[in-house]
């Protein structure tokens, strides 16, 4: 199956908590940063990637305390760091119960990665200009 093919699979099987971290990234909602979801890399899927920012979200459900599996993500965390790719892992339960605090996590790893302006709110704005388009 191309790679295309199955990230397109792996959308239509979302878990709640995949949805959930999606309602949250897509659209650039998540200080204007872009995400792709199931962003093929090499032989691995990203769960959530920000390429600006060279950072993966992954989402793990109990399988991931399994040893083969737990080996399998070691391999692919060196894989992702080889790459100059931070790789930010957060279970399932810990996001239902964490929501803000991954939010937190999340956003400091951005803005160290690859800082955006927080909006000035004290500053007033500009005035508009006068004589442009639709004048």
């Amino acid at each position: 199956m191309r790679d295309i093919e199955r990230a397109r699979a792996l959308r239509q099987k979302q878990t709640w908590a995949e949805k959930l971290m999606w309602s949250w990234l897509r659209d650039r909602r998540f200080s204007a940063y872009k995400f792709r979801r199931n962003h093929p890399l090499g032989k691995y899927f990203l769960d959530f990637y920000c390429r600006e920012a060279s950072l993966s979200i992954e989402l793990d459900g109990g399988q991931h305390g399994h040893p083969e599996q737990q080996a399998h993500d070691a391999e692919r965390t060196q894989f992702l760091a080889s790459m100059g790719i931070k790789e930010l892992r957060f279970w399932n339960s810990r996001l239902r119960r964490e929501q803000q605090a991954i939010r937190d996590t999340i956003f400091r790893e951005l803005q160290a990665r690859a800082p955006h302006p927080l909006p000035d709110y004290t500053r007033p704005l500009p005035p508009p200009e006068v004589g442009g388009k639709g004048s």
